[in-house]
This record gives C-alpha cells, sequence and structure tokens, in this order.
C-alpha cells in the first residue's frame, strides 16, 4: 500500500493552482464546482486557499485513512506531486507525520 492512500498530508498544506484548460468548463476533466477563479486563466482548488489549507476533494483523516475524492479527475499538481519528495515530506512534518525514505 502507498503512504499516499493513508497520508493526504499534501492536500492539506499547499495551494492547488492549475491552468482553466483542465476544468470540465474549459474541456478539461477537473469539475467546476471545486474550483475557484484565480486569473482568467488559472484555477485553485476550492479549500486550497484556506488557512490551514484543505483541498474540498480530500475525505478522512490526515494520516490515517484517506480519499480524494476526484481522484481520476484531480489537476497535473496533484498527478504530478512525488510521494516522499521534499515537498511530501515537509506537507508531513506540518502534519506530525515521519518523513518518508527510499524514495
Amino acid at each position: 500500500m502507498s503512504a499516499c492512500t493513508s497520508c493526504g498530508a499534501c492536500c492539506a498544506s499547499f495551494r492547488v493552482d492549475f491552468s482553466v484548460f483542465e476544468t470540465q468548463e474549459r474541456g478539461g476533466s477537473v469539475p467546476d464546482g471545486l474550483v475557484v477563479e484565480v486569473t482568467s486563466s488559472t484555477r485553485r482548488m476550492r479549500g486550497t486557499d484556506h488557512t490551514p489549507p484543505r483541498c474540498a476533494a480530500l475525505t478522512g483523516k490526515i494520516g490515517a485513512t484517506i480519499a480524494c475524492g476526484i481522484y481520476e479527475w484531480r489537476p497535473s499538481p496533484c498527478r504530478e506531486f512525488a510521494e516522499g519528495s521534499d515537498a511530501c515530506n515537509r506537507a508531513r512534518n506540518r502534519h506530525g507525520l515521519a518523513a518518508l525514505e527510499g524514495f
């Protein structure tokens, strides 16, 4: 089992901005109801600009059992986020989780 299926720290640590072309409205797959406009060309996952951030598509408890409600349709920053990366370990640290090693 991947740490990503039980962690979710990244989904509750960072803003998630992406191209408007990734939204359903513009031919992409990210559901329009889960995005907010940043600029005419950029959208953000709803909830990721809150303090503390938490993506509106995230369900469950950080560090226990989590799920992404739009996993198949998630935006590129989420697809590209690397398990065990420096950013991953910073997010895990923010939520009191041990760093992942060996990635």
